[in-house]
């Protein structure tokens, strides 16, 4: 089959981040299918870059065992409540629900992050930085300004992963020349504008890992604050996402070839998502990073990026997969 490139877009959703490891550990099965860009936010910049490590060490194999090793480190030194199974849930809920009353900078004044310690590890961020694979966008969230803050591959240190995924409830801000960081996913999860503007191949997948659109209303406390903290991780998304889907329906082709508008127009948009499946997922189990918990989302992630594969792999650089404006317009 004839080689064709791919923009990948990568939400964050904590421990469900793994899910996205098994999407891109079933894509890079496809020697016809090349990566551009990638633009990731909290899990999904460690996705994205232990993707573009693993490619630069040792091509398709070393971005596989690069992002094993991430998630089975993950787990190992246990990035969450490592407790009995069928006892996480309740527990973890009391832990998110205290952590509403304590700043970390009373409990964590040291500011103790044992992730900088495992990414500084796995990842050797000067030579990333000196010979990047792949255009990558690290999205984090200015804390003063709430403006969306883009890290590239050049000059990339294991500050800008943390701040991505610097979750303000848990770890403190992340200071990068004067300014603070929290997660990105408060301005962008993940933000898409760069894969349009910035890349050559007019093909974006995003790798969903919140759904789109609820089966049931949520009435319960834990339901709702479930879902007002998915929306607030979403909301930036959807409203670029409406933005670019407005433009496309409203304004006509015609234009020249390299501007912003003919780039926004000839977007190939794909997404791989299993809805019914990181649905039945609570809030809590986004902190579960238990081995079994993480390889059966894996596992779904493999089995949903083949279904996507033997449904849509002929569409990848002719059209698109999806309707942005049934997904996205009014």
């Amino acid at each position: 089959m004839k080689t064709r490139s791919i923009n990948l877009a990568l939400q964050g959703g904590g421990a469900h981040g793994a899910f996205t490891w098994g999407v891109l550990d079933r894509l890079l099965d496809e020697e016809w299918l090349v990566f551009d860009g990638i633009t990731g936010t909290s899990a999904g910049a460690m996705n994205a870059v232990m993707l573009a490590e693993g490619w630069r060490k040792g091509g398709r194999e070393g971005a596989k065992d690069q992002l094993s090793a991430f998630w089975d480190a993950v787990s190992s030194k246990g990035f969450g409540l490592l407790l009995p199974e069928g006892v996480e849930s309740s527990l973890t809920r009391w832990w998110l629900h205290t952590m509403q009353y304590i700043s970390p900078y009373d409990i964590n004044m040291l500011d103790i992050n044992p992730l900088r310690d495992m990414l500084t590890q796995l990842v050797d961020f000067e030579a990333l930085s000196k010979a990047n694979p792949f255009s990558l966008y690290i999205a984090a969230t200015a804390v003063r300004s709430g403006k969306l803050a883009l890290f590239r591959e050049s000059g990339l240190t294991v500050n800008h992963l943390l701040a991505s995924a610097c979750l303000p409830k848990i770890h403190k801000a992340i200071e990068i020349d004067g300014e603070f960081y929290w997660d990105g996913g408060f301005a962008g999860n993940p933000a898409i504008f760069p894969l349009i503007y910035d890349c050559s191949s007019r093909d974006i997948l995003i790798v969903l890992l919140q759904t789109l659109d609820l089966e049931a209303l949520p009435t319960g406390a834990a339901a709702i604050s479930e879902r007002v903290t998915e929306l607030g991780f979403q909301g930036h998304f959807m409203r670029e996402m409406r933005g670019i889907a407005d433009f496309r329906d409203n304004v006509p082709f015609g234009f020249i070839p390299g501007t912003t508008a003919w780039k926004l127009q000839k977007m190939r948009l794909h997404i791989i998502q299993n809805q019914e499946y990181l649905s039945s997922l609570n809030q809590a189990s986004k902190y579960n990073t238990r081995k079994d918990f993480l390889d059966a989302l894996f596992v779904a992630g493999q089995e949903t990026a083949e279904k996507w594969l033997s449904e849509h792999q002929g569409d990848v650089g002719r059209r698109a997969s999806c309707d942005i404006n049934a997904l996205f317009g009014a």
